[in-house]
């Protein structure tokens, strides 16, 4: 007699799933916030600390009907728990949170295993890669499946990329055995935040490891409708809906969800209709959404929903391939073709007089200097916009410039409106930077965006070079920027900035521009570290003009500056003397990187122009 294998939770999901519809709980948060839980409290916490409470909750939703049971998990990473000083606590919590849920489950519903995103900015938005992404998902994920779910539910994502390291992170935790439901959370037009559209964000997670796609939260149960009707025409897998009880309304200081449970229900039905295989609620919803919506489905049940074939996608294009480096501007041409290249930095003026400015730019030319340097806002600054200065210099000085672009002052809005906007009056050449925040300024109450660092500025610089936005989509045309970076070989902590710099040149740096270089063993030991990435160096040179300007580098902007050249900037017994000992030194650093790097960076402190001219004499033959 052969005996049957026990059949595996997820097994048996799967097979219920084939047959009829799944009504999930509604809502967590709002919930405990009924029941008195601080709006500032860590509601994940509470599985700890109150565990009698978020079990209530759950009974609750079964006592409603509810078949899918979420853990108390949305935001039990490590990211978030960090904001309350619980980071060291992901582990049990969650195992707590699965505890609890399968105290009030037992065998009247499935438990699910709650994850949300990760409450921060990934590349190229932010600081956190996708690598670290996918690792703080493992962890969390980790300890769901250890704890016993029978399935995963990510909800609330509105970013592609996190969504897919999050699923990615569920197979490599539990295989394919684990039932995996993938949600994301749509703007009243039906696309995610970044701009995808309903047939792409359906396409990409049709094609990724999971069993049922669909859509959470969002503005309400009539945007999620409409999607969710657009979405059948794209995938085969069972869809699943959990909207919000609409939007909130503030009632004497509390956040009110105004859609009733009747009108829930009515829209559930429409869902089933549209072909979800999985219903319930997100914020504002309680039990008595969940029971009606209940009530609604047993009224339904089973009915065999029309699906449509899938629909071909249309032959639209997407990234075209990027102009050459050589083609982009005279500065890329030298580049790619190995010759030596000098820029000399000039500083925007603080008026709009930039009659100086220009003389420099043309005394510059006169001198053989290939490009001019223009920074943007330095040290916080306010001063003429660099993008004015580098037309202004192009324009009457007859130089190509190179254009600073920080990202303190923009959003990635305007980030990209301006980049469209260098590339179309003439500007070719970037340096891609962070920028200095406000307090370093005279304004240090003056706020600043960041909503990229440099290693996303190069992201939406390099995409709009391959005709795209930020999101992905086409532009109609593209542009031809020469992307540089900054880099700074005495940085304090190495790893971090070779760390930095590798993020750079995948994010499509075709060049960088180093910070100050005075100690010769710095730079070789950052150009031997960096070598493999094949892009050009060119060495920041700035010629000291007194013992004072020496201390300040060092003790202020971290630039190391060896003993020996501080004893001689010390020596130096007057103004003339000191400038001549910093131009003299200056030249000595050129003569001594002439070889090792493709060309370099001259400042002209205070405006003085000639200083930089006349180190720029050290550079000898050209190439």
């Amino acid at each position: 007699m052969v005996v049957a294998a026990p059949q595996t939770r997820a097994a048996e999901f799967r097979e219920v799933l084939t047959r009829r519809i799944f009504v999930a709980d509604g809502a967590m948060g709002t919930v405990l916030y009924a029941k008195g839980a601080f709006i500032n409290r860590c509601y994940d916490e509470l599985n700890l600390s109150l565990p009698a409470l978020v079990r209530d909750v759950h009974q609750e939703y079964i006592k409603a009907g509810a078949e899918i049971l979420e853990t108390n998990t949305f935001g039990a990473n490590r990211k978030r728990l960090a904001a309350f000083g619980f980071a060291d606590k992901v582990r049990v919590i969650n195992k707590a949170a699965v505890r609890i849920a399968r105290e009030a489950a037992r065998d009247q519903a499935f438990v699910a295993g709650c994850v949300g995103p990760l409450g921060v900015r990934l590349e190229p938005l932010g600081p956190t890669s996708l690598e670290e992404a996918r690792a703080v998902f493992r962890e969390q994920i980790d300890a769901l499946v250890e704890a016993g779910i029978d399935l995963l539910v990510f909800e609330t994502f509105q970013s592609l990329p996190e969504v897919r390291e999050a699923i990615h992170a569920a197979r490599e935790s539990a295989g394919d055995d684990i039932v995996v439901v993938a949600q994301v959370s749509i703007e009243d037009d039906g696309t995610l935040m970044g701009g995808a559209s309903t047939e792409d964000f359906t396409r990409a997670l049709d094609e990724l490891p999971v069993d049922v796609i669909g859509l959470n939260c969002s503005s309400g149960p009539r945007v999620m409708l409409e999607t969710l009707e657009k979405m059948v025409s794209y995938t085969k897998k069972p869809l699943s809906a959990m909207p919000n009880a609409g939007l909130p309304a503030t009632i004497e200081g509390r956040h009110i969800y105004l859609c009733s449970p009747e009108y829930m229900a009515t829209y559930a039905r429409r869902f089933l209709q549209a072909g979800a295989r999985i219903v319930g609620g997100c914020c504002g919803t309680t039990a008595y959404h969940i029971k009606e919506i209940r009530n609604e489905v047993r009224s339904v049940q089973p009915e065999q929903v029309h699906r449509p074939d899938i629909a071909q996608p249309e032959a639209r294009p997407k990234s075209v391939v990027k102009t050459p480096v050589a083609e982009k501007s005279r500065l890329g041409a030298k580049l790619a073709a190995g010759e030596f290249v000098s820029f000399v930095e000039i500083l925007p003026p603080r008026g709009i007089n930039a009659s100086n400015e220009i003389d420099g730019a043309k005394l510059a030319k006169a001198a053989g200097i290939d490009c001019i340097n223009v920074p943007d806002g330095p040290r916080a600054s306010a001063r003429l916009s660099a993008q004015a200065t580098c037309q202004l210099i192009q324009e009457q000085a007859g130089i190509e410039a190179v254009l600073h672009f920080c990202c303190r002052d923009r959003n990635i809005l305007g980030i990209q409106s301006e980049l469209l906007g260098a590339h179309a009056v003439g500007i070719r050449n970037l340096i891609c930077i962070t920028g200095d925040p406000p307090r370093m300024g005279v304004y240090p109450d003056a706020t600043a965006v960041f909503d990229v660092d440099s290693i996303g500025l190069t992201n939406i610089a390099n995409n709009l070079n391959h005709g795209l936005d930020l999101a992905g989509n086409p532009i109609g045309s593209q542009t031809a920027l020469l992307i540089g970076v900054g880099a700074n070989p005495g940085a304090l902590n190495q790893e971090e900035e070779l760390q930095r710099f590798e993020w750079k040149v995948k994010a499509g740096a075709e060049y960088v521009v180093t910070q100050p270089v005075f100690d010769l063993e710095l730079l070789e030991r950052f150009l031997k570290s960096t070598k493999s990435y094949g892009i050009p160096v060119i060495a920041g040179i700035w010629p000291l003009t007194s013992f004072r300007n020496a201390e300040f580098m060092v003790n202020e902007l971290r630039v190391p500056v060896p003993e020996s050249y501080m004893e001689r900037m010390r020596q130096a017994d007057s103004g003339e003397a000191a400038c001549a000992e910093g131009v003299a030194i200056a030249r000595e650093m050129v003569q001594q990187v002439r070889h090792l790097v493709a060309g370099v960076q001259l400042s002209a402190p205070f405006g003085r122009y000639q200083m930089a001219v006349d180190v720029a004499e050290a550079i000898g033959s050209r190439d």
